[in-house]
């Protein structure tokens, strides 16, 4: 992923991580939440997260997403494009659709509901671009 996401990155190209069970799981989870955000990656589409990284990649202002559906995760292939909906109405509890246009026929796409465990303050992070942002802004407007 790395070296993908640095080409992307490079190419001003927004990315994704869709990745299956346990998520985030290991020992170096700050810099597991860091590493994405830092190479212009904007969201983790999984089956579910280990509970501590996806809250530390809140904090980084990424968007840590589950399928509604895990079986989904197999609808989803390297290469394919996405488009995260929903996002202008953002609030705790609403699930998002992400829309996929399968790379070998781009003009096709098919829609799959994921869902997030973001509360009312998570989202202020997420729309700051991290937790560090939002106290900035929170602090200056004080």
């Amino acid at each position: 992923v790395p070296n993908v996401a640095r080409i992307y990155k490079q190419d001003n190209r927004l990315w994704i991580v869709v990745g299956d069970e346990n998520y985030g799981e290991g020992s170096s989870r700050e810099h597991a939440a860091l590493e994405p955000r830092h190479l212009g990656g904007c969201a983790i589409v999984v089956k579910n997260f280990a509970r501590i990284h996806e809250t530390n990649l809140k904090k980084q202002g990424m968007l840590p997403l589950t399928f509604a559906n895990p079986s989904d995760y197999d609808l989803i292939q390297s290469g394919d494009s996405i488009s995260i909906r929903g996002l202008s109405d953002f609030a705790p509890g609403k699930p998002l659709t992400i829309e996929v246009a399968k790379r070998e026929t781009p003009s096709k796409t098919h829609s799959i509901s994921v869902n997030h465990s973001f509360n009312s303050d998570q989202i202020k992070w997420f729309q700051a671009g991290s937790a560090l942002n939002q106290m900035k802004k929170s602090m200056q407007n004080s």
